[in-house]
This record gives structure tokens, C-alpha cells and sequence, in this order.
């Protein structure tokens, strides 16, 4: 595996839990109101320093959609998904976007 490059963000960020990893700033948060299994999850514009999983189909509250976990480049753990594709028209929204699980 070759050398990893880390983005370091400026500002008020949201980071791993477990390494402190940059992974996103408050100014790429579109929704506070998402859940994860842990409890409270924000969705993200955009978020860095992460690599993703297969690409799967997920049942979740708001319907059928195609998403990847996505993991920390610093220390491996999950730290929430993305979503590449929505089933229903009024999820489309979702796609391309990441959520975090705080």
C-alpha cells in the first residue's frame, strides 16, 4: 500500500472518534436529523480523509437505497456510509452525500 495523504481542515470540524481524523467542517452539514444504530448522525456535503466499502443495497426508514460504509484512512473504523443511489424520487437528495455517525 502506498503512502497516505491526510486533508487537514480549518474551522469547526467533526473527526474519528478514535484517531482524530478530519473528516468534515460544520459548514458541509445539510441535516442534523439522521439516526444510526449508535444513536445521532449528521449528513454531510462532503467529507474527506475516508475510504469506501462495497457498494450494497440497505432498507432504511426512508426507503431502498444503495450506499457504501465508509472508513477512516487513519485508523480503519467505520465511521458511517454514503449514499451512490436512492430508489424513491424524494431521496434522490441523499445521493452522493455522506452521513457520519456522531
Amino acid at each position: 500500500m502506498g503512502r497516505v495523504f491526510m486533508v487537514d481542515l480549518e474551522g469547526n470540524i467533526y473527526i474519528c472518534k478514535l484517531c482524530k481524523t478530519h473528516l468534515s467542517t460544520d459548514q458541509d452539514i445539510m441535516s442534523k436529523s439522521f439516526q444510526c444504530k449508535n444513536g445521532r448522525a449528521y449528513l454531510f456535503n462532503n467529507v474527506v480523509n475516508v475510504s469506501v466499502g462495497e457498494k450494497e443495497d440497505r432498507m432504511m426508514i426512508t426507503g431502498l437505497h444503495n450506499v457504501v460504509d465508509i472508513f477512516c484512512v487513519g485508523c480503519g473504523s467505520n465511521v458511517g456510509w454514503k449514499y451512490e443511489f436512492a430508489h424513491e424520487k424524494s431521496q434522490k437528495y441523499k445521493e452522493g452525500k455522506s452521513v457520519l455517525e456522531l
